[in-house]
């Protein structure tokens, strides 16, 4: 499982680093909200998720580490806000400068 996990934000890590380093606003949105989604599965799996593990205190039992997953929400609502604001920014440049290239100058 430990694996997957690795593999997974690996991937994730690539694509968004992939995608951030091109020439274009919508590619380089998905590519931060890539990085997000790994930066959330490797908090996630930081929790050390335990299977038939109960969510609650009990008494000597091993239980879930609810940090991560606090984390986890948090980064969420962060990288929606996040997502949001730049994709409305890449509007406002679209409009204003009439492409949606990252490197664009404008008119002299």
């Amino acid at each position: 499982m430990e694996i997957l996990l690795a593999v997974a934000v690996a991937v994730l890590t690539t694509c968004g680093v992939f995608l951030v380093l091109r020439a274009r606003t919508f590619p380089v949105l998905l590519g931060l909200t890539l990085l997000s989604y790994a930066v959330n599965l490797f908090l996630f799996a930081s929790g050390r998720l335990r299977i038939d593990a109960p969510p609650l205190i009990g008494a000597g039992a091993i239980f879930a580490d609810p940090l991560p997953q606090a984390l986890v929400l948090t980064a969420i609502v962060i990288g929606f806000g996040m997502s949001a604001y730049l994709a409305m920014l890449a509007l406002r440049a679209l409009a204003a400068s009439g492409s949606d290239r990252v490197d664009v100058r404008p008119e002299p």
